[in-house]
């Protein structure tokens, strides 16, 4: 069983949502963000009446300069000024500069990210006995997604939540393709 308690997404990977994304992650165009967001804010009200904190899935920081900003924590940013939750874009952070997850199976997605995130001792308050929003914009095959809920669940969070744009229905077609 996944390490999350609860995920949801707004729509299933397909050519109109993969446009979508990468308008937002490759070429930095912030109104398929902010259309996104709405649509998460949608798909996401069950976990957001519930949400303590919001926290993006986060990338390494050579990947952060590489990109120039995380998507995940666009998403996470609007989604929580719209609901008045606090968000932290330094609580969960990636220390390991993993490979892409682009071409991976999901073995190799496990095991790309199985040591790759943390929590600072310093930073535990905020998480601790709570229930966490995580917030990214694909879930594949959900390996960074349950790395992710692992290392907040062993910092103290009560429950981990992940909602997520897309949800690819069929990773294993990925490879084939």
């Amino acid at each position: 069983p996944p390490e999350w308690d609860k995920a949801r997404a707004v729509v299933a990977f397909d050519d109109a949502s993969k446009q979508l994304v990468h308008l937002l992650k490759y070429r930095d165009q912030h109104e398929a963000g902010l259309a996104m967001a709405r649509m998460m804010l949608g798909a996401g009200r069950s976990l957001l009446g519930h949400a303590e904190v919001i926290l993006p899935v986060p990338l390494h920081r050579r990947r952060l300069w590489q990109r120039r900003f995380n998507q995940a924590a666009f998403l996470a940013q609007k989604i929580a000024a719209a609901k008045a939750v606090p968000w932290h874009a330094d609580v969960l952070l990636r220390v390991e500069a993993t490979s892409s997850q682009v071409g991976l199976d999901a073995k190799e997605r496990r095991k790309n990210v199985r040591r790759a995130f943390v929590v600072p001792p310093e930073k535990r308050p905020v998480i601790e006995g709570k229930t966490v929003l995580l917030i990214d914009d694909v879930r594949t095959t959900g390996a960074t997604a349950n790395a992710c809920a692992a290392t907040l669940k062993k910092a103290g969070a009560a429950r981990v939540f992940v909602l997520s744009f897309a949800l690819v229905l069929e990773p294993a077609r990925l490879h084939i393709e």
